[in-house]
């Protein structure tokens, strides 16, 4: 039986994100937890202009839909030189949303002069809880490291093939899920939210 709600439509990331509650939420089953798309709840109109902000009206969204709590995170990637682009508009970078190859492309062009030092950056997520009595959490976890200048690596999505976080040689797409959630934004992020999921959806 469906006991939390995640406001999104990506199956993969309903699977990490339970990966990093589970061990916290004790008896959280895979099963326990259902994607916006599987509960059939319409996507809001994202027009937070923070992170924080996005996250929020997607759990608030999913939360009024199917009575359950709710939650929701909203992530991008911060380029220290680019003044903190793209930010919330990392999934649009390129103009179409979802394009990855694109986005990557986009900002390694963008990037092309800029020399090693200057090439810091950081991953962050907002992981949002909203209650059905109207109850609201925001956790921020932050990843820093630096941009290579050429794409490796498999694993993961995203900008992952060209972020490396600090202290580690290779791409977060080198990582394996287990490594890279243990140093994510997302694992930051959601490993804060998980004592109030805990306290939300009970034993």
């Amino acid at each position: 039986m469906t006991r939390l709600a995640f406001a999104t439509h990506n199956a993969h990331k309903v699977g990490e994100v339970w990966a990093i509650l589970a061990p916290i939420v004790a008896g959280l089953e895979r099963t326990d937890v259902a994607s916006a798309r599987d509960l059939g709840a319409p996507a809001p109109v994202e027009d937070g202009v923070t992170f924080s902000e996005n996250a929020l009206i997607k759990a608030r969204a999913l939360a009024r839909a199917t009575g359950l709590p709710a939650i929701a995170d909203d992530s991008g990637i911060a380029v220290d030189v680019m003044g903190g682009a793209p930010g919330i508009f990392s999934a649009l970078w390129s103009g179409r949303h979802g394009a990855d190859s694109d986005n990557l492309d986009l900002l390694l062009a963008q990037m092309a002069d800029i020399r090693d030092p200057h090439r810091g950056a950081a991953f962050v997520c907002a992981a949002a809880l909203v209650t059905p009595d109207g109850r609201e959490v925001v956790t921020i976890g932050q990843m820093r490291g630096r941009l290579a200048r050429v794409p490796s690596g498999e694993h993961g999505f995203g900008y992952d093939p060209i972020f490396i976080a600090d202290g580690q040689a290779a791409s977060n797409a080198e990582l394996s899920p287990a490594a890279k959630n243990a140093i994510s934004h997302r694992g930051a992020a959601f490993r804060a939210l998980a004592p109030h999921v805990r306290d939300a959806i009970g034993p």
